[in-house]
Order: C-alpha cells, then structure tokens, then sequence
C-alpha cells in the first residue's frame, strides 16, 4: 500500500515539527511516494529522495522546485532525532499522548493537516515508539497509517516554531519524573510550618543606585524587620521581562523571617517586537550576560556603605553572606556568581551548528552572548555563599562541566511543562553537573511563570507560548513550598541549620503536594532519570 503526503504552500516546516516527536518503522509500512504541492504546482518525488537530502544534503533532480526551503536548518530538523530507552521508550510516548499538552500538540498538528483524525496521530506515534528505539521526522511519515495526508504549511510553520526537542523530552519523562521522585507514602511532622508568614512586622522601601561607570539605573526594594544582622542577606534577580516585583511574596515572607531581603531590577534593554523577530537570537545587548552579575556585585558593595551610614537599615545588610534567588535569567547570574564558569567558546560552537529549531527560547536569549570576545570567563562573588536558581535558563552559556565550578550550596527549581526554559536541557542535565550540596525542587505540571507573584507580574514573555501559564490560586502550593523550603535553605548557612534541615527533605515537598500538582524535593536524580538523561541526547 502506497500512502502519500500533500505539502500545501511553500515549505516543509511540519515534517520540522514532526522531528520534534515522531520516528520511523519498518520498511513494510513505508511510503514510496510524495505528492507535493507548490501553490499551482504538484509534484510527485520519492521518498527515498527526501530520505537522500537528509542524510547527506544533497538536493536531488526532483526536489530542485522545493530548493529554497531545503536548508542546512530544515535538514537538522529532519535528522534530528530523539533517542529512548528501549525499556522505557513506549511508555514515555504512551505517558506523552495523554498528557494536557501532548493532547494540546496532537490538535494543533490537526489544524495543520486536517485530513488526520487523532486517531490516526495517535497511532502514529505509538508504532514509531513500538518498532525504533528513537524518533525522527522522516521516518514518522512511513508511520502514520493512511494513504495520503495533506498538509497546509501555513498552519505547521506557526506549529514548528514553537516546539523543540528539549520540552518535548521532558513531557516524555514527566510521569516518569513523577514516579521516580515519589518520596513513598511516609508521613511528614513538624513543630512549626516554615511556609507561614513569620512573627515579624515587616517594612518596606525602595532606594535608586546608580552605577555611573557604567551608566546602569538600579531600582531596589528592600523588604527587612528586627532582622539579625548575622543572617544572610537575600537578593532577588529577575528574569527577561520582569520586574523587582516579581517575587514580592517570597521577599515578605522571607523578611517576616527576620531576614533582609533586596529586590533588584535590571535596566530593560530589550526592544520592543524582538519577541516576535526573525531573529531572537539578538533579544538583549551581548553585554547584559556579564551586566547583570555585576550589577549585583555593584549593589553589594553599596549595601556595605548603606550598612555602616544612620538609618532603617543599618547593621542589616550582611553582605559577607549573601543569598542569591534568581528566576529564569535571574537564575544564571545567581549561577555565575556563585562560580559557575562562563564559557562563550562552547555557546559560540552550539549557536552556530544549532538549528533554530534545536533552541528554546532560553538558547535564544543566550545566543545573544556569542559576540563576548572572551572564551572563559569567572564572575564568583565570594560574597554568594548560597545561590537559588528559579526555572534557570542554563542552556549552553556554562558548557558541558562549567557547572562543576559552583562553590556554594544550590537549589534549583525545575516545571515540567516550562516552554521557554524546558527542564530536560535547563535544568535536569545541568543539575547532574553540579556539585554537593545541592538539592532539585520539581514540580509536575506547572510552567515557567508559575512562582511569580499573582498580582505583580505582566509582560510579553507570557503570551504566546506552546502552552498556557499556569499561575495564580491553582498553583498556590507550589509558591508555598518554595516559601518553606527557601527559608531552610538559607538557613543551613546560620547557627539553626539542624532546625531547619528537615524541611529540605523529599517528605516535606509531598506533603505540600497536591493529587493535579505533584511536588518532589531530592538531592540526587534516580539511576532510570540520570540513565535516561544521558541516553535521550539530540545527535
């Protein structure tokens, strides 16, 4: 039986898309033909022909029409492939179809290519997992079961766009994840609930610094009470887009603590539209990837003058022992000033052999940092004596052992339906890198923004990825654990260390967790996840 594909309008993004998920079988179920459309134009090529493009870049006689669109970029997207265990491989694709957003993936590939049911896709899927041991796209026409699908490119291209491997690696392991990180059914005691608002009456300010060196406006909100001057102080860093105000919560709640906590924010450089630009990999200044750490390096050392001048805040600004919490982008400058080392020879490699397809948008952010002239770079404050890293945006900025360099104790928090920082490259293969103590807080189901503050947080960042935000009263317990367990973390670097460490435990994150938001707090990764982290690579 001859089944064929129907390409509507210029373009092969789908079969992109397609690379991103779907696999071959064997040849009895192979198409032997293509039928190809061009606006006016049909063309029937072999498959055999597009199977040749992709393995060696070679444009044959019958698909010189298609030419312009058979790029080095679609080519990576074809030959992309997704690698499975063996033992797992069927599982994870059968965990992935059920799931919100493999559901949500499934019908936006059907608005695409209308004549398949979901049926079919579904199928389609399945016995690409069932006959190969990874997946790819070519191979995933040969798998679905029906004699012609037409495709309309206009459609599949806004698809393509955004998906890529790396979330759709993680949605593969998601209940795998789930199940792995299971701290079992042991019931958790405590005294007293860390995650509730502390005896303190907390006070509020905002101060402006200006580091006119470097031409740099730096708005801070301080959040402090009878605070220790002993204790740590905790600075915040947001990410690309937002505001001092985006983790407004965890600073009261932090401060009703007794400890002082400085919000920053960062000068927005970003221009506007670049979200939507053809190209994202020039959203921010190459400069902001060493501006920003410094801008915290900067304010440290204006808090050490604040300190010792008359005033609310003095002798509370201990800048001898300093927490570092940073969301997305935030979240590598925490990284770096703790000591992970910077390494723009191996980003530069990864950008420039990468397809824009192979990219998340945190890849694109960092891509940005290519035009650095320097090939290794330290920015470790040893000031940052505990660094906080919120749905960090790691990607390739710290190379394959970068990470090893960290000097302090780390906690990072990975979502697995994070779309613009996906946990399988962001955070799960980076956090094998990192050395002790460092502890992996993972929630099932939640997104990229899901721990900001519900009343202060807007931007573009949130529109317009693959799935909606979740946010707000629905992830409530999430916000609740990251309050608890952030304050035992800092904690462990004050005389109340054993106090506070049973709350840094696998017991404590489920007993926060609820049965549609699963929470998991571990200090190591399983054998099957760091096993399945090493197999699932992008060749």
């Amino acid at each position: 039986m001859k089944r064929y594909v129907s390409l509507k309008t210029i373009g092969f993004g789908f079969l992109g898309g397609l690379a991103l998920a779907l696999t071959g079988v064997s040849p009895s179920f192979a198409a032997d033909r293509l039928n190809l459309r061009l606006g006016p134009f049909e063309q029937s090529i072999a498959v055999s022909d597009l199977e040749r493009f992709a393995k060696t870049g070679e444009v044959p006689s019958t698909l010189q029409l298609y030419s312009a669109v058979l790029t080095p970029e679609f080519r990576r997207a074809l030959t992309s492939r997704l690698e499975l265990d063996p033992n797992l491989g069927t599982q994870i694709v059968e965990d992935l179809l059920k799931s919100p957003s493999g559901q949500q993936v499934l019908n936006s590939i059907r608005q695409a290519a209308p004549e398949l049911s979901l049926e079919t896709l579904q199928a389609g899927f399945w016995l690409a997992a069932r006959q190969a041991n990874g997946l790819d796209a070519i191979a995933v026409i040969k798998a679905i079961p029906q004699e012609s699908v037409t495709i309309d490119v206009t459609q599949a291209l806004g698809i393509a766009s955004q998906l890529n491997l790396s979330y759709w690696k993680t949605q593969g392991i998601r209940s795998l994840l789930e199940r792995s990180l299971d701290a079992g059914n042991s019931q958790f005691r405590a005294s007293f609930d860390p995650s509730i608002a502390g005896k303190q009456s907390v006070q509020e300010d905002s101060l402006l610094f200006v580091d006119t060196a470097r031409n740099r406006r730096l708005p801070v909100d301080f959040y402090w009470s009878a605070a220790n001057p002993q204790a740590p102080l905790v600075v915040i860093t947001p990410g690309f887009e937002a505001n001092r105000k985006f983790l407004a919560y965890l600073a009261r709640h932090l401060a009703s603590q007794g400890l002082t906590v400085a919000a920053i924010e960062h000068p927005f450089l970003a221009q506007p539209g670049l979200l939507s630009s053809l190209n994202p990999d020039r959203l921010i200044p190459a400069s902001e990837f060493i501006d920003r750490p410094r801008d915290i390096q900067f304010l440290l050392d204006e808090f050490a003058k604040l300190n010792q001048q008359p005033g609310a805040l003095q002798g509370k600004l201990n800048t001898q022992q300093v927490s570092v919490i940073g969301h997305s982008l935030g979240g590598y400058e925490a990284l770096a000033l703790a000591g992970a080392e910077l390494r723009f020879d191996e980003l530069r490699e990864f950008c420039r052999t990468s397809g824009l397809l192979d990219r998340v948008p945190a890849d694109w952010l960092q891509c940005a940092a290519t035009e650095r002239p320097e090939n290794r770079l330290s920015l470790r404050d040893p000031r940052v004596v505990q660094a906080i890293a919120l749905n960090p945006a790691i990607g390739q900025i710290f190379g394959k052992s970068g990470l090893k360099s960290v000097a302090t104790p780390t906690l990072i928090l990975t979502s697995t339906d994070d779309t613009l920082a996906p946990a399988f490259t962001q955070q799960l293969q980076p956090f094998l890198q990192l050395p002790t103590p460092k502890y992996l807080l993972t929630a099932i189901g939640t997104t990229h923004l899901s721990v900001s503050d519900p009343g202060n947080f807007s931007g573009a960042v949130a529109q317009g990825t693959l799935v909606k935000e979740r946010r707000g009263q629905e992830v409530e317990p999430l916000r609740r654990l990251l309050q608890g367990v952030s304050l035992a973390f800092i904690k462990q670097a004050t005389p109340e260390a054993q106090t506070y460490r049973p709350f840094l435990s696998p017991e404590y994150a489920r007993s926060l967790s609820k049965p549609d938001l699963p929470l998991r707090l571990n200090t190591e990764l399983p054998a099957n996840l760091t096993r399945w982290l090493s197999l699932a690579t992008m060749f």
